[in-house]
């Protein structure tokens, strides 16, 4: 049966909009690598390697890619005796709009994230200039 529209949607509204502030035991993280099994590597703005759990309330409605930022839990996981190191608590949707947040990491400001150095959406993969350019 699938996901009804009204749980998207409340998904998506919370992942547009940052927080006011964030607890001291959440982190803004990046998504290295998908682990499988609803598993993700994430690096902490320290440079921490970290293997973070995605809830059941974004599997399959909102999608994540390398590169992209995530707010991450450290003290949900640590009771567990496992090698999960955090719990995925929401996902950033609007870069733009969080990294305008004062408790933003200075180590993922600038140029990352699909954002060009102008703060605008990167194209991907461009081709190299032709020969025909160098006149």
């Amino acid at each position: 049966m699938p996901i009804p529209k009204r749980n998207i949607q409340a998904v998506q509204e919370e992942t547009l909009t940052p927080p006011t502030t964030l607890p001291p035991t959440q982190k803004i993280a990046q998504v290295k690598t998908a682990a499988g099994k609803n598993l993700y590597n994430c690096t902490l703005p320290s440079g921490e390697a970290l293997l973070c759990e995605l809830p059941s309330k974004f599997r399959s409605t909102v999608w994540m890619k390398r590169g992209s930022f995530v707010v991450v839990d450290l003290e949900a996981a640590s009771a567990r005796e496992n090698k999960i190191g955090g719990e995925i608590v929401n996902i950033v949707g609007d870069v733009k709009a969080w990294m305008k947040a004062s408790w933003w990491p200075e180590e993922f400001k600038g140029g990352k994230g699909g954002l060009d150095s102008e703060g605008e959406e990167d194209e991907g993969p461009r081709m190299p200039p032709s020969d025909d350019d160098e006149d």
